[in-house]
């Protein structure tokens, strides 16, 4: 059975305002969206490490010192993967977002609240992105010279909870530089998640549900038979239900990984504190969880 090949998207449009300092000549710029997997380098598969000994550059994103070890996984992955071939990295510097308040919710929230939080979110993202386009748009123009490929490692997979995509689509729009870009999927934390507590997502028949911290404090969503939840900062779950059952994991596939599994009112907790603990000694922590009725996670399949 042959591979599958991976996406490819080419993309120019119309001209919008350049960063300084570049060239106003339209450039062309072939470039790889690689999928790492969840945390292990063990988790590149041979589709990514073919992209990756394609690339004569890799972009690594600079999110600032408290989060350098994901820069310095990806150069490991590099020095791991690329055989015989030289390559350079260029690095982008990703500027950071404007902080949104979270307001109260549910009965506690003042008429407006979630509306104006919405509005609020999307805005500092819109403005966020922009900025990182702006900053993806002159590394590709002063560090990558016609003819050559690039490539960016992205976390996970780029289809799940990460704006790589969007970016580009956003350098591409703004009309100074032709992309020809492919994407290469990688392991989720979902996937990795669910292979370290050695369970099956959805009960038999039952559905799945991904949605956010941010979006969890609304409430579980309506005929969700197990929830997966990503990017929950401000530890959600901790409103939940206590008899539901949560399985967690932070730094899945990493020496640093930390499991728990349990019922809410029983382990939130540990989490919360373990969490904390995590953050305090490393400065940042990436962490999924799912939740379900307790008893449910070792249904199999259908």
């Amino acid at each position: 059975m042959g591979s599958t090949p991976a996406a490819r998207t080419t993309c120019s449009s119309v001209a919008m305002p350049l960063a300084k300092g570049i060239s106003p000549t339209l450039m062309k710029r072939l470039l790889s969206v690689i999928g790492i997997g969840a945390g292990n380098p063990d988790h590149m598969t041979v589709q990514a490490i073919d992209a990756l000994n394609r690339a004569d550059v890799i972009l690594i994103p600079d999110k600032g010192e408290e989060k350098a070890d994901l820069a310095r996984l990806r150069t490991g992955i590099c020095e791991r993967f690329i055989r015989d071939r030289s390559y350079r990295t260029a690095v982008v510097r990703i500027p950071p977002r404007r902080a949104v308040a979270v307001p109260a919710t549910g009965a506690d929230a003042p008429s407006g609240d979630a509306g104006r939080l919405d509005a609020d979110y999307r805005s500092a993202v819109e403005d966020w992105h922009e900025a990182i386009a702006v900053a993806y748009e002159r590394v590709l123009a002063e560090e990558v010279v016609d003819g050559e490929r690039a490539a960016i490692l992205v976390w996970g997979d780029p289809s799940l909870y990460d704006s790589t995509l969007r970016i580009l689509e956003r350098v591409a729009a703004r009309g100074r530089i032709e992309l020809d870009w492919d994407v290469i999927p990688g392991i989720t934390s979902i996937q990795a998640l669910a292979a370290r507590h050695r369970i099956v997502l959805n009960e038999i028949g039952g559905s799945v549900t991904i949605t956010t911290g941010r979006r969890l404090v609304e409430g579980l969503p309506a005929g969700a038979a197990t929830t997966v939840v990503m990017l929950d900062g401000e530890e959600a779950f901790r409103a939940l239900d206590p008899d539901l059952e949560i399985v967690w994991g932070a730094y899945l596939g990493m020496e640093r990984e930390i499991l728990v599994r349990g019922r809410i009112g029983d382990v939130a907790g540990e989490i919360a504190r373990l969490r904390a603990a995590a953050k305090a000694q490393h400065g940042w922590v990436m962490d999924i969880y799912m939740v379900r009725p307790a008893g449910k996670a070792a249904s199999g399949h259908d």
